[in-house]
């Protein structure tokens, strides 16, 4: 007898252009990715939704104690693997995985770990998936979507994070038990960056067309003044950290809200939502990724409305911006520049392809900097010109010593001289994601390195590049 265990159902669900009933794909089985899956499954938003997730015990058990309800639902049909192949032609996939945050780290060090698995996955989801709408939930999500959308090279309409939809949710709420009215009368946003430096529009909140700086009274008695608006504005941010500090994790209202954003999609609602695309010029900001209301349909992130603004909401949104880009620009360019897309960087591009190198390529046309020995490389410092870096940072001094030797080992078969591995090295060091104590540490095993004679390969002098390197030696993948 087989141990196969059905768990599909027939039902009426959104179609996509081909007439092929819809899938979503969540990505993480952990509480968030879990009750995403549920929550797409009582909600009925697709005919088909997979998990998938690295365990491969934990995701199929997740699938099956969902698929074992459908019954009870509209839901069609729910499968869980480890393997990403699950996913293949998937309409919608929602990234919940992410980095767990270890006791005294950073949140930039979060975030490059958290950029560091995207890295790993998004190229053979872009593979099984490329016309898929990709929403990010790990965070911190602005900036994990603005590196997603750097990786994958995809269209800004495809790739957009979960933003402050949730935000936007707990605000309404809030603001409905100070007011007794209905959330669903309640037209208010939060925009910029899901975290402590968002921003709530009050100038443009209103409940049933009254201006909330007009309401009045509140249910207990008080004026709807400023004092009332600061109380709901702090316990919007502080409501994450209340609700894990009392069960360890949120899960229940993100998976609502990202439920929210795929049915929009699905279903081509037209929806405004406060979700986080790249912006372009909007109120002035560009080239970051934050919440703005932006209306959410079938092609994913559209029209981004630029709601009238005081100058104050105007100033605090700037400066929220201006806050993520300075996180971007801390994970360095060896986080950002693993992938060069050809149409993005031309120059680089005709330099690897006149100089031979073997490179692996995704199916999104990116280019990995991972760099194959091959006999007629041209010198890195070429390369170096236009931007390559060797990735040199990892979790542990032993294997960043033997990253260090290995790639010491190639950048002098290929003709640096030592003065500029040293610099090619310490750049990378000083982008690395680690902490001061080890990147000092680090510097000083470079300059202790390259100090002993004894361990350099016999490379001859840099006109020679005749070195025993085997062809398929490849530099280490950064972040692994």
């Amino acid at each position: 007898m087989s141990d196969h265990i059905t768990t599909t159902a027939e039902g009426s669900y959104p179609t996509n252009r081909s007439g092929r009933p819809s899938k979503v794909a969540v990505i993480g089985a952990g509480a968030v990715g879990s009750t995403l899956a549920y929550a797409c499954v009582t909600k009925g938003v697709a005919r088909e939704v997979v998990l998938q997730d690295i365990v491969k015990e934990k995701v199929e058990a997740e699938a099956l104690d969902i698929a074992q309800g459908i019954q009870f639902t509209s839901a069609g049909s729910v499968a869980g693997s480890d393997d990403p192949e699950i996913c293949r032609d998937a309409d919608v996939i929602a990234i919940t995985a992410g980095a767990k945050q270890k006791p005294g780290q950073s949140r930039l060090e979060l975030a490059g770990a958290t950029v560091g698995i995207m890295e790993k996955i998004l190229p053979k989801l872009v593979e099984v998936a490329p016309n898929a709408i990709f929403v990010l939930v790990a965070n911190p999500v602005d900036v994990v979507t603005y590196c997603a959308k750097k990786i994958t090279g995809l269209p800004e309409n495809q790739v957009f994070g979960s933003g402050t939809v949730l935000d936007t949710a707990r605000m309404r709420y809030l603001i409905s038990l100070e007011t007794g009215t209905a959330v669903q009368n309640i037209h208010g946003y939060i925009a910029g960056e899901h975290g402590d430096s968002e921003v709530p529009l009050w100038s443009s909140t209103e409940i049933g067309g009254v201006p909330i700086t007009q309401w009045g009274k509140t249910t207990s008695g008080g004026e709807f003044d400023d004092e009332v608006r600061e109380r709901i504005a702090h316990d919007v941010v502080r409501s994450a950290y209340r609700i894990i500090e009392g069960k360890g994790a949120t899960n229940y209202a993100v998976g609502l809200a990202v439920q929210r954003i795929i049915g929009a999609v699905l279903n081509d609602e037209q929806r405004v939502l406060t979700i986080s695309p790249l912006l372009d010029n909007w109120h002035g900001i560009s080239d970051v990724c934050m919440a703005v209301p932006t209306i959410v349909g079938r092609e994913g992130a559209g029209r981004r409305l630029e709601l009238p603004l005081t100058a104050d909401e105007e100033e605090r949104l700037t400066a929220s911006a201006d806050h993520l880009r300075e996180v971007v620009s801390a994970l360095g360019p060896t986080r950002l520049g693993h992938g060069v897309r050809a149409g993005e960087d031309p120059a680089l591009l005709d330099a690897i392809v006149a100089s031979g190198i073997s490179l692996e390529v995704c199916p999104a046309s990116n280019v990995s900097l991972g760099v194959y020995h091959s006999p007629d490389d041209v010198p890195l410092r070429t390369l170096m010109s236009h931007g390559a870096q060797i990735a040199l940072s990892a979790d542990d001094p032993l294997l960043f010593q033997s990253r260090l030797v290995n790639q010491y080992e190639i950048a002098r078969t290929l003709g640096c001289d030592d003065a500029e591995l040293a610099e090619l090295a310490r750049g990378s060091i000083r982008a690395s994601l680690a902490s001061p104590s080890t990147k000092r540490a680090w510097l000083a095993e470079v300059d202790a390195w390259l100090a002993t004679p004894d361990r350099r390969p016999e490379t001859g002098s840099n006109s020679s590049r005749e070195a025993d390197v085997p062809e398929s030696h490849a530099l280490p993948e950064q972040g692994a």
